[in-house]
């Protein structure tokens, strides 16, 4: 009878690299970007903790969350340039709106510099998910693990930008991310096994604030 292989464990290095690529320290600059949740608040369509999370939920689900993850994922296997490439340029065509695409690139940008100096890495000129799947790739850190905790940073990010659009307080705000640990778990273990067959995004609203945001005056963050 077939049984699954049992899934090897991260290694004390392996982990502690993860933890400072997704910590608040680490350079990328995700605190200048709201990805269109500025616009949601500003048009009233997040206003308290609930709504929050219920945004949340749909980005991981079925916007920017599933896909980012898909694309780490992809860009984890690649073997070569090419099929590297082809990851990158799709991962850029499914960026909705200017900001999208200005966010994805940017903090790739800076995650490639840092993790380039620090590690010795050849990383240039890639989109943010991809840039963090092909640095685990090179390293051989294990993807599901990479893409847990980047949806985990990617939801913290948004729970504290929230926090400077909301009266929301720091123990709610950390409530309502603890509530997301097993959905971006899920996200992660199906993205890892996935190929970019298929994709799909369909958190049109949050797309349609991320357009809508390009206009809007005055405002804090730069999506």
């Amino acid at each position: 009878m077939a049984t699954d292989a049992p899934v090897p464990m991260p290694t004390e290095e392996q982990a502690l690299i993860l933890a400072q690529w997704f910590s608040p320290a680490y350079p990328v600059g995700g605190f200048a970007y709201s990805h269109g949740l500025e616009q949601a608040v500003h048009a009233g369509r997040v206003s308290c903790g609930e709504s929050l999370a219920d945004w949340l939920t749909d980005v991981l689900s079925h916007g920017s969350g599933q896909s980012d993850a898909r694309f780490l994922a992809a860009a984890g296997r690649a073997a070569d340039a090419t099929a590297l490439h082809e990851v990158e340029t799709m991962c850029r065509a499914f960026a909705p709106s200017r900001e999208r695409l200005l966010e994805t690139r940017l903090q790739g940008a800076a995650f490639c510099d840092v993790t380039s100096r620090v590690w010795g890495l050849d990383l240039a000129d890639l989109s943010y998910p991809v840039a963090v799947g092909q640095a685990a790739r090179l390293l051989g850190l294990p993807l599901a693990l990479t893409a847990r905790l980047y949806l985990l940073a990617f939801a913290g990010n948004l729970v504290s930008a929230a926090q400077r659009l909301l009266p929301l307080g720091q123990g709610a705000a950390q409530e309502i991310l603890h509530r997301l640990h097993p959905l971006i778990g899920e996200i992660a273990e199906r993205a890892s096994g996935q190929g970019l067959e298929g994709l799909s995004s369909i958190a049109i609203l949050g797309d349609i604030c991320a357009m809508q945001h390009e206009i809007q005056e005055p405002r804090i963050f730069r999506t």
